[in-house]
């Protein structure tokens, strides 16, 4: 599975707001600094606890073969399309009777190719998030984006800074966190 961020989620104001307040600074300067660690965050986030944060448009790239396949990025919010690759790179779209999509309560998203393709691989079009901005974000999820990215600025000349998620930053995290037994 290859995934791409084709629209990264849009941060609301709001989000650098708390930042600032959070580390208690009231100049523009560093703006684009914390926004980059705001979306680090958002990226961490997503690994910590198996689901993508904010809303985004991504597309995963995968076998083209008539099995249900799920998608990696959760939780799904909608499939939008379906792209045959040629072995050159020429994307090709399905028709609507070519393949099958489900979203399951849980948000996994699941693609079939329902008829034979001369290509090997497809492109999965699709929107993934627990919620569509800032503002509709759970709480503790907030906050640990914030903290994270606090310490992150915090730290940002310490090389002998902890690597890692902070342990208050986990623990905000971990009632969200997706586990997978194998």
């Amino acid at each position: 599975m290859k995934r791409a961020i084709t629209a990264p989620p849009t941060l609301a104001p709001t989000a650098l707001a708390e930042l600032k307040a959070w580390l208690g600074i009231s100049t523009t300067r560093e703006d684009a600094e914390l926004t980059g660690l705001i979306r680090a965050a958002l990226e961490l986030c997503e690994g910590f606890i198996g689901a993508m944060p904010l809303a985004s448009g991504c597309e995963e790239i995968l076998p083209a073969i008539g099995e249900w396949q799920a998608l990696a990025t959760r939780p799904v919010l909608t499939i939008s399309g379906i792209l045959a690759i040629s072995a050159d790179g020429t994307r090709s779209a399905l028709g609507v009777a070519d393949y099958e999509i489900d979203i399951a309560a849980d948000g996994t998203g699941r693609v079939r190719i329902a008829s034979p393709l001369a290509q090997t691989r497809v492109a999965v079009s699709f929107t993934a998030g627990m919620a569509e901005g800032w503002d509709t974000l759970p709480d503790a999820i907030q906050q640990g984006l914030v903290r994270w990215a606090a310490h992150q600025h915090r730290t940002r000349d310490n090389d002998k800074a902890m690597a890692g998620t902070p342990a208050s930053v986990a623990a905000l995290w971990r009632p969200w966190r997706r586990m997978r037994i194998a």
